[in-house]
């Protein structure tokens, strides 16, 4: 399944533009990164993935449509993947998408 485009675009206009933001196709989908680290994605298997901080990863965890990400069998410790239902409005998704910004920013830059 491809990534939603949708989401992407609706990410694309929510996010803060800034010279470290950056697209790439990654695991099937779009990410965001802001220094190198992931912080959102439009999922290749629907919805958006959040790199969240782990200190409110649980608390998150406990919201409706939102579960851990599994990649290859495995559960991806403080990487939430939110389903569409919980992202229909532009608030929603503002609110998933600064999550994940912040967190990333949080992070010291890859280097290039």
């Amino acid at each position: 399944m491809a990534y939603d485009k949708e989401l992407a675009d609706r990410i694309r206009e929510l996010i803060e533009p800034a010279p470290d933001v950056v697209e790439k196709r990654m695991f099937g989908g779009l990410a965001f990164l802001v220094g190198g680290n992931m912080a959102v994605a439009a999922s290749g298997k629907g919805g958006l993935l959040v790199r969240v901080d782990p200190q409110e990863s649980t608390a998150l965890l406990a919201r409706d449509y939102v579960g851990t990400m599994v990649m290859g069998g495995r559960e991806m410790n403080n990487w939430l993947r939110v389903d569409g239902a919980a992202i229909t409005d532009d608030d929603a998704l503002d609110e998933w998408i600064d999550r994940g910004v912040s967190y990333a920013r949080s992070l010291p830059p890859k280097q290039k």
